[in-house]
């Protein structure tokens, strides 16, 4: 069995290097990429003591598996893959946009949870340890990538985790249908999605430590959306509002 495993994507690496550097045995970055983003990992595996190299795209995609890995990939211990809310807040460089899925059991939609949560930026995805699926090799083919490049929580206790977000200054919003309308509702600022299994939605306890109920206006139909068809929506309407709200600000 192999003591090493390769990491890929921002997220995935600088959080791994923040929580435990000395997994990290060497971290390849695109030669090409001289951006602020590339620069503040490369000093961040620096002052972990860890070797930093330059790499072509043909490197990146023969170390990484695949093309998805946005010119940096990590060889890291296998065995260290434990995640802490507290180790994704603290590599935050914007306001945070994390998905909570309550009670996901299909593995497809967990798989296509993270592809949507890496296709438009999610810091994190929280998930719960008991009555839902974990990251397993069905979630890792679904995701297509994603289940190494966005970092999965697992927590033993939901609703503790949705108090700590809102302790971290987070907006937990529940995606509810009956809830005020997602064209209509601010979220421009550091939220959480928090989604529920498709047919039973979202806990009464999970329902309860949610700021706001937020619904997806539908206009044919049908009166629910998958889960991982809803996460893609609410992901997305969020980075489309952040940016309008940036594009609109007054020039200093």
């Amino acid at each position: 069995m192999s003591t090493t495993r390769v990491l890929y994507g921002f997220h995935a690496v600088a959080a791994q290097l923040r929580r435990q550097p000395a997994s990290v045995h060497a971290v390849y970055v695109a030669a090409s990429r001289q951006d602020a983003r590339s620069r503040a990992l490369i000093a961040e595996a620096s002052r972990a003591g860890c070797k930093v190299n330059d790499a072509d795209e043909a490197k990146l995609v023969e170390l990484a598996g695949s093309d998805r890995h946005q010119g940096v990939v990590a060889i890291v211990d296998a065995a260290v893959r434990h995640l802490t809310l507290d180790d994704v807040m603290e590599s935050l460089s914007e306001p945070a946009l994390l998905l909570v899925l309550d009670g996901v059991t299909d593995p497809h939609n967990l798989g296509a949870c993270l592809r949507s949560a890496d296709a438009f930026g999610a810091h994190a995805v929280i998930v719960p340890k008991d009555r839902a699926v974990g990251v397993n090799a069905t979630v890792a083919k679904a995701a297509s990538g994603a289940a190494d490049t966005v970092p999965v929580i697992t927590v033993t206790n939901l609703a503790r985790t949705l108090r700590d977000l809102k302790a971290h200054g987070v907006w937990v919003l529940g995606a509810d249908a009956g809830g005020e309308n997602l064209f209509d509702a601010d979220i421009t600022g550091p939220v959480a999605w928090v989604l529920g299994a498709e047919g039973s939605g979202l806990r009464r306890l999970t329902r309860e430590h949610c700021d706001r109920m937020v619904g997806i206006p539908l206009s044919g139909t049908v009166t629910s959306l998958n889960v991982a068809v809803a996460t893609g929506i609410c992901l997305f309407a969020t980075r489309r509002a952040r940016a309008i709200t940036v594009r609109s600000l007054p020039l200093s």
